[in-house]
């Protein structure tokens, strides 16, 4: 199974996260499938690789909850009113 996860990046206390795809079994640092964008937490800037995203969504990836609330920020994800 796949997940769009963040990977940590940056320098002790500068941490800036890679949002990756990534196999399940593979560890937070493991070898990812393909970088899909960037947040940086500190500059509150967040970049994201929309085409590449959407595909791994069809292809049935899950976001972790963090990379869920990033998506939905940028209101990449429609949440259903119910």
């Amino acid at each position: 199974m796949v997940k769009l996860r963040l990977k940590r990046c940056g320098r002790k206390q500068r941490a800036i996260y890679q949002i990756v795809a990534i196999d399940v079994r593979s560890r937070r640092e493991g070898r990812d499938l393909r970088k899909v964008g960037f947040y940086d937490p500190i500059k509150n800037q967040t970049y994201l690789n929309v085409p590449a995203i959407r595909y791994f969504l069809e292809k049935g990836a899950q976001p972790t909850g963090t990379v869920h609330d990033i998506l939905r920020k940028a209101e990449f994800l429609k949440e259903k009113a119910s």
